[in-house]
């Protein structure tokens, strides 16, 4: 295919800016789907998007436009999600295009993560358009938001391209501006093979589809191809694109995206990031991959039965082809038996993965409390870094303790400037630069990871009424004053709710712990005791008590010594119970847990 004909693109924005509805709109204008069978989120496939109306994982799709020139294009749109947790989602669909759509929403203007993802796209070296959404609100100021975009951003006026995704307003003119802004793939069909793998998912009957956007050559059907990094070669079994159906095609040539599939039922054996070269005409080189991105939250994810455990591991193995971000390796724990130890990128993004495993693979779980992985530099001069909290060594060999750090960027309007400074102080968050944006504040913050993830996007949006949004990245690690909070039931430490925390918080988040589960742990036949501890100190303690019998009611008159002896028969074996009885802690402790 003429290579002049191509534009590959991306979709990207800050949440709730209208990606998914503008793919929509696009699907509906192209003709690649017709209103009978169109609703809304098309490429947004699981029930969860759906249900939570936010995008999880990209989708590519083919499009064809006739331009006004005559000519007919072939679009490869991918669509991408905007929370900060899934960023990773859009890095490795820009790898696959030479442009991107940057989407504003004219009613709340430039974002923090509207920068963060401008930022990926210019290092990725693509070209931006800037498009800004929902011009059909009344009650919009479209120079203003013109203007942070030009100011904020440093895009030309003639550049921008007003559109209304829902209504379908500017559409046509964003087709033509593509077609002349974004440019076309420069590969060639007679180099040796190179296609970048960016994305796969498990299907039970063809196996591992792999999405792949062809560099260099042509990708046949029938052909021997070899893995340049796992080192593997196999028989191309089938290729095709997504119009949004999977469609069979006889090739892809340089600069088309689709997906192939060559029997692959082993989630093990392909890698996104990897290049696919033909083996009998190898490529010189690599295409670039993608740089692995370091977890920053950590929990145990255990199987409620025992004997689910495979079925677990052979889960999280599929789960992991579509979402690389995901890490983990096999722990096992006193309470809970064998389970994974696996590393998320954020709280969201371990709630999906839950939810996920959950629905798509049937499996009853439960999860321990999440930690931010510590470094330790010990006194014989090792440097340990900690995730789990069972393995805390003795404080007396550390030498000094750190944790992982975030530099958090705020945008926010200048009146709520006072109360985000309050809320980041609470959150043990040092003051680093502000400056004005545009008409608003732009606030920089280091702040401690494991005070980000639980609540602080929420704060930040709670005391700036919806208008404040915030971005984070990596910073790394300073020395800080770790303690591990234990809670024992009856005596004994239930390792699912251990956590490393702050010496400063210990206390607080004992006692909530402690108090929670007094509530929700059901009163036994004997007495259940519930205590934090910190640093070998009880600092927090309740007791359910023992659901009551009336063993003397079936005694009337007579002598009180018969029912003192009752009584006492009663206390011995409360006594034995509480020493052998294991308490059942139900899963909504550990739900509960979670969120304080």
């Amino acid at each position: 295919m003429d290579k002049t004909l191509i534009r590959n693109f991306s979709i990207i924005a800050h949440i709730d800016h209208g990606k998914s509805t503008l793919a929509d709109r696009f699907l509906l204008f192209t003709g690649a789907i017709d209103e009978r069978s169109f609703h809304h989120q098309m490429l947004d496939d699981m029930d969860l998007e759906r249900e939570r109306g936010i995008t999880i994982k990209a989708s590519a799709v083919r499009l064809n436009y006739k331009a006004k020139d005559g000519k007919e294009y072939l679009f490869n749109l991918i669509d991408t999600p905007g929370h900060v947790d899934f960023c990773y989602e859009v890095e490795k669909s820009l790898k696959a295009c030479e442009g991107a759509l940057l989407v504003v929403d004219a009613t709340q203007g430039v974002e923090s993560q509207t920068v963060a993802n401008y930022y990926l796209a210019i290092d990725n070296h693509l070209e931006i358009l800037p498009v800004l959404n929902k011009i059909d609100i009344a009650s919009i100021d479209l120079d203003h938001a013109k203007l942070q975009m030009m100011e904020i951003l440093k895009f030309k006026e003639e550049d921008i391209q007003c559109v209304s995704a829902k209504e379908g307003l500017g559409i046509e003119a964003l087709f033509e501006k593509i077609v002349q802004f974004i440019p076309h793939p420069d590969g060639k069909d007679e180099k040796p093979l190179q296609a970048l793998i960016f994305d796969m998912k498990y299907d039970i009957y063809k196996g591992i589809i792999i999405y792949v956007r062809v560099v260099n050559g042509v990708l046949k059907p029938g052909i021997k191809i070899k893995m340049m990094h796992m080192n593997k070669e196999y028989h191309v079994e089938e290729i095709g694109v997504f119009t949004p159906e999977a469609v069979k095609v006889k090739e892809l040539t340089s600069g088309e995206v689709g997906y192939m599939t060559c029997n692959i039922h082993e989630p093990r054996q392909v890698e996104v990031g990897d290049t696919i070269t033909d083996s009998l005409n190898l490529a010189l080189e690599p295409l670039t991959g993608y740089r692995q991105l370091k977890p920053l939250v950590f929990c145990g994810v255990y199987p409620v039965n025992s004997k689910d455990f495979l079925a677990l591991r052979e889960a999280i193995e599929k789960l992991r082809l579509s979402d690389p971000s995901l890490v983990y390796e096999p722990e096992s724990s006193q309470s809970f038996g064998n389970g994974f130890r696996c590393g998320f990128l954020g709280l969201l993004h371990m709630d999906i993965v839950q939810e996920r495993l959950q629905r798509e693979y049937d499996l009853n779980l439960i999860l321990t409390t999440p930690n931010v992985q510590y470094r330790l530099e010990m006194k014989d001069g090792k440097t340990i870094d900690l995730e789990n909290p069972s393995e805390l060594p003795d404080t007396s060999n550390i030498s000094e303790m750190l944790e992982p750090y975030l530099t958090v960027t705020i945008f926010s309007p200048v009146e709520h400037m006072d109360t985000i400074m309050e809320v980041t102080k609470n959150k043990r968050g040092i003051y680093m630069a502000s400056e004005f944006v545009s008409d608003r504040m732009k606030i920089i913050f280091d702040i401690p990871l494991s005070e980000v993830i639980v609540d602080f996007n929420d704060m930040i949006k709670s005391v700036t009424r919806g208008y404040g949004s915030m971005d984070y990245k990596f910073k790394g690690y300073l020395p800080t004053k770790v303690a591990r909070l234990d809670i024992l039931i009856n005596d004994k430490i239930c390792d699912a709710f251990s956590c490393l925390i702050h010496k400063d918080r210990a206390y607080e988040k004992g006692l909530s712990l402690v108090t929670k589960l007094k509530e929700l742990i059901p009163q036994q036949l004997f007495e259940v005791k519930i205590q934090a501890s910190c640093d070998g100190r009880i600092i927090s303690s309740a007791k359910v008590k023992a659901v009551g019998k009336n063993v003397t009611a079936k005694c009337y008159g007579g002598d009180i010594t018969r029912k003192r002896k009752l009584w006492e028969k009663q206390k011995e074996g409360k006594k034995k119970l509480k020493q052998i009885g294991n308490v059942e802690v139900p899963q909504e402790a550990f739900m509960a847990a979670l969120k304080i």
